[in-house]
């Protein structure tokens, strides 16, 4: 990826590109916080989704679904937290599409242009008296406050908002894409516990949209992990609405490259943050793998390592166990040179040609100390190359978890 012609925006907003307006509150479904939002878009836009990988899906996935690969375009997604409406059977479908048509009569459009996404707490069936009261006092708006409201209604139990913004230029047009998730614990895409909404004003048509997320989730969102569990809920969405003017993208459009990198930073900065704000991390943790068979096998070894428990651990308690990445890259099923080999963590080799290296334990329990670690892994194989990124495994993370309900 080359990002030459890609520029990070200062003050993320997800209404930034035109014709975006999102609002959010408390209505009560959770006991204090934000927990409706709504995003529109003035009028209908492409759109484009990935979604979990989970035999299980919860019930807003099904209505959301039908919207990005039948209707093929979406104007506005009300999102909840605090309830899932998974598991919950054929009450739990009926909820959701009165959900679609309660956004659609608030917002006067067609439901088929309306996706639904929830997340928190599976198997409670869906409280609609809080949003059927709540639905009317929000007022979708195109400013900065409107746009960290939504941003906090969609958190559960996330500890901070996650949102990123950049621009480049097509067709001497300012193409801005900017991206709200949530996501702090059962992550692990394909997809995770995590809603990841983006909007762009780029004018493309759904298919090559959706072309283009598929490709930059492999890479991004598909190569974080927290806990290793795959949720029943993820969704990721795109919103293109076409208002910046451009001529319409497909692969052949010299400029291509340029939405697609855009696209890709977006899309990474956000799994980065999602990864960062683990459930109890205090580290956010990279693993960069080269010489692979291929790029896949590289991200299955990257992948591999960072979710490794032993791995996580370790990292948590500064101990620069290089044992761990070596047995994690062993049982990846990727293909590796056992003899070639060679592991840094924070850029100090430990392992070079399948041999021992002396290092400094001093230094690298420095290392291990920061908030990002990054280790680097070389097997000498190919010339596939691929990342990953996750947290450290805390105390912390076990406590949330063991009381997630109450």
């Amino acid at each position: 990826m080359t990002t030459a012609t890609v520029k990070k925006i200062v003050g993320t907003n997800i209404t930034s590109p035109k014709g975006f307006k999102a609002a959010g509150m408390h209505c009560g479904i959770k006991h204090k916080k934000k927990d409706l939002a709504l995003l529109v878009s003035d009028v209908p836009a492409s759109v484009a989704g990935v979604f979990t990988t989970n035999a299980i899906q919860a019930a807003p996935i099904k209505v959301t679904k039908d919207v990005v690969y039948h209707t093929q375009k979406m104007q506005a997604i009300i999102v909840n937290s605090g309830n899932a409406n998974a598991c919950t059977g054929k009450q739990g479908l009926l909820d959701a599409q009165a959900m679609q048509q309660l956004a659609a009569d608030k917002l006067q459009i067609d439901a088929s242009l309306i996706g639904v996404a929830s997340t928190g707490v599976i198997g409670e069936v869906m409280k609609l008296a809080p949003i059927i009261q709540g639905l009317p006092n929000l007022t979708p708006k195109a400013d900065l406050e409107s746009a960290i409201d939504f941003a906090q209604a969609i958190l559960t139990t996330d500890t901070v908002m996650k949102n990123t913004q950049y621009s480049t230029v097509i067709d001497g047009k300012e193409i801005i894409i900017a991206g709200t998730a949530k996501g702090s614990g059962m992550i692990e895409p394909n997809m995770a516990t995590m809603l990841g909404f983006i909007t762009t004003d780029a004018n493309i048509e759904s298919a090559e949209l959706q072309q283009a997320l598929s490709y930059v989730t492999d890479i991004t969102f598909n190569a974080i992990t927290v806990d290793g569990d795959t949720s029943t809920n993820d969704t990721v969405i795109v919103m293109a609405n076409g208002l910046a003017g451009n001529e319409s993208l497909t692969p052949q459009h010299p400029e291509w490259q340029n939405f697609v990198d855009a696209l890709h930073v977006v899309a990474q900065d956000l799994a980065k943050a999602i990864a960062k704000d683990g459930e109890g991390a205090t580290k956010l943790i990279e693993v960069e793998v080269k010489g692979a068979v291929n790029d896949e096998e590289a991200r299955k070894i990257a992948k591999t390592v960072v979710g490794s428990p032993l791995v996580k651990t370790a990292v948590f308690g500064c101990d620069a166990n290089w044992g761990r990445i070596i047995a994690a890259v062993g049982y990846s099923g990727a293909t590796v040179d056992v003899d070639a080999i060679t592991i840094q963590i924070g850029g100090t080799t430990m392992v070079e040609n399948g041999e021992p290296v002396a290092f400094s334990e001093e230094k690298l329990i420095d290392i291990l100390k920061q908030q990002e670690v990054k280790i680097d892994v070389s097997v000498g194989a190919g010339e596939g190359h691929g990342h990953a990124w996750g947290c450290d495994l805390t105390y912390d993370y076990v406590q949330i978890n063991a009381s997630y309900r109450s």
